[in-house]
């Protein structure tokens, strides 16, 4: 069955990372909540989107240039009195249920990887027994190396259009391969039944990402993809519910 992951705790039905869609995910028939971390000027490990507070908060700043307590002062849009939150308190949401993590790395504001940050994540998830429910993701190779360098969980390379495009898909196959990378992910509009043969023939998981309209939504599920994110997760689950009971009649 195609997993559902509900991207940033599903921004389109409870906002952009809000505590109140990580909550409301918890409790939902899918499979993954994706998330994106930075770290603080001071320290903490901080679950947002962007590199900075400008676009979807009333903030701003790079996060890596402000205290926790900065980022955390911050409100998010469309939420109704809702404030980032740590990875900490993440996992202490995610305790008690079934939906396992899928979480990304992001560059910092100039693109870059940030410095000694995948270790200090992972140390986090094992302290608050999340690892082992952990699959990890990012556009980053250097992110995905460093990753493999510290865990042997799951991980998947997040192609974008433009490296799809310029490379090609079988250079982008070529490219995981040698860095041991199992799985890739690419954009749903620039995927399709031949681009997903070709990956999973050479061994690798193909999923997909920014399935947010119906469209685009049955696409994913019509194709079969080992996983897709979604700012959508209801309509996901209704979608995808909807196949399973057309293919048992």
């Amino acid at each position: 069955m195609t997993r559902i992951a509900s991207h940033r705790g599903g921004t389109l039905d409870y906002g952009d990372s809000t505590p109140f869609g990580f909550r409301a995910t918890a409790a939902l028939p899918l499979e993954e909540v994706e998330f994106d971390l930075h770290p603080s000027r001071d320290g903490a490990i901080m679950v947002h989107h962007d590199a900075t507070l400008d676009r979807t908060t009333d903030g701003s700043g790079a996060l890596a240039h402000l205290t926790e307590a900065d980022i955390r002062a911050a409100s998010i849009n469309y939420g109704v009195d809702q404030h980032p939150i740590s990875l900490k308190e993440l996992c202490a949401i995610y305790q008690h249920s079934t939906v396992s993590f899928r979480c990304e790395f992001k560059p910092d504001q100039n693109g870059a990887p940030y410095p000694n940050f995948v270790p200090k994540v992972i140390e986090e998830l094992s302290r608050n027994a999340m690892l082992e429910r952990t699959g990890f993701s990012s556009f980053l190779i250097a992110n995905l190396d460093e990753i493999k360098r510290h865990t042997s969980r799951p991980c998947l390379w997040l192609v974008s259009p433009a490296v799809q495009k310029q490379l090609g898909i079988s250079t982008v196959v070529e490219v995981a391969k040698r860095h041991g990378i199992p799985e890739i992910g690419l954009n749903i509009d620039h995927a399709n039944e031949a681009l997903m043969q070709q990956v999973t023939d050479a061994g690798l998981g193909f999923g997909c990402w920014a399935a947010h309209t119906q469209t685009q939504i049955t696409k994913a599920l019509s194709m079969q993809v080992k996983v897709f994110t979604t700012d959508r997760p209801n309509l996901a689950i209704a979608l995808r519910n909807t196949f399973i009971q057309e293919a048992a009649s």
